[in-house]
């Protein structure tokens, strides 16, 4: 066994599209699949972009909200995950903190109980 950290400490700042945060990857970048963890805290954001894989971004600790192509904010909070299809534009913020770890690869196959909007 081994056992990994992916706490804020462990990953680096991003600013790509206007945005501040912290990433820790978990992942290989370059995999198939991708894994990291998000950490942003009071205030912080990822700008809007393109999803260039399919993504799903899954909170884990706190709230805030996420927008898709339409640019409409929708609360997101622990327990709770939004999915963007390779394409389609993005963003996330939170005015309290968030940490979500996020998955991105091809062709998802999501079976988790979705909320309506």
């Amino acid at each position: 066994m081994k056992i990994f950290s992916f706490a804020r400490d462990d990953g680096h700042h991003v600013d790509q599209y206007g945005s501040d945060f912290v990433l820790a990857p978990l992942t290989d970048p370059r995999g198939r699949v991708r894994v990291a963890c998000f950490h942003l805290s009071p205030g912080e954001f990822i700008g809007e972009h393109e999803a260039t894989v399919d993504q799903l971004f899954c909170v884990v600790e706190g709230s805030g909200w996420v927008s898709g192509s339409d640019g409409v904010q929708s609360t997101i909070k622990s327990h709770q995950g939004a999915y963007w299809a390779s394409g389609e534009r993005h963003a996330t913020g939170t005015e309290y903190g968030l940490t979500a770890i996020v998955l991105e690869g091809d062709e998802f196959s999501i079976t988790a109980h979705e909320i309506p909007l």
